[in-house]
Formats: structure tokens, sequence, C-alpha cells
């Protein structure tokens, strides 16, 4: 049994439930438009492309860069710190959508725009695990 998390807990809806169940599978599944076939996120009922209100939960590589980030020193909310100094990054998806994350087993010095990163997965409760990123080891 996970914990109750100490910080605001995504609240999951008609639209996103599939992600956020895929989620606590261990799995980064994203909306694809069944009209144009493109990714999208954040989940939504249609496609920003197209228009279609079709689409499948698509498996997604979880591989992507750091687009930007930025290292957070004074929290917007009171739940996040203790968590100071901490790092949200944007990554770049090789599916072509963004995610904003944060960015796991890398030293806040050794973060930079373009850093090769891949997803891993925190459980929050037992209904919510976030997707989170870490730095892929060069192959």
């Amino acid at each position: 049994m996970v914990m109750k998390a100490e910080i605001p807990i995504p609240v999951p809806n008609p639209d996103n439930q599939g992600f956020w169940d895929a989620c606590r599978r261990g799995e980064l599944r994203l909306q694809r438009c069944a009209g144009c076939g493109r990714f999208r996120h954040h989940p939504r009922p249609m496609c920003a492309a197209c228009g279609s209100l079709d689409y499948e939960w698509a498996l997604a590589s979880g591989r992507g860069i750091v687009h930007t980030f930025t290292i957070v020193h004074r929290p917007t909310l009171p739940a996040f710190e203790a968590r100071v100094p901490y790092n949200v990054v944007t990554v770049a998806l090789e599916e072509g959508v963004f995610m904003v994350s944060n960015l796991t087993d890398c030293p806040l010095d050794e973060i930079r725009i373009g850093l090769p990163v891949e997803v891993v997965f925190e459980p929050l409760t037992d209904e919510i695990t976030l997707p989170k990123f870490r730095p892929r080891e060069a192959r």
C-alpha cells in the first residue's frame, strides 16, 4: 500500500483516466488521434489538428530530451517547501509532444537542455503514479 501523498494529487477525469491508469501500470500512454494519427498531451476529448473525437491510448517510448528546465528555490505552494531546491523540466518526447515533470537521479547542476531522458514512475497513492524522468545512459 502506498502512503497518502503530502503534495497535491492529480484528480483523474474522463479525458485523462486512461493516462493515469497506464502510469499506475508503469506504462506511458498518450492519446493518438484516430483521424490523423497525431499524438497529443495533455489528454483532451478533441484533436486540435483535425477535430476528430476518436483516439486510442497508444504506448509511448518514454524517451525524450530536456527541452527546458528551471530550478525552484521558492515554491508557489507551501506543500513543496520541504523539497526546495527542486527541478521542473519540460521534456520533448520522441512522439512530438511535451510533458512537464521532474528529473530524478540527476544532480541539479548536471541538468542541461538537450539531455536525453527516459520515463520512470513514482507512486503517490494506490490510485496515482506520477511519470517522472531520469537521464538515459549513453549506449
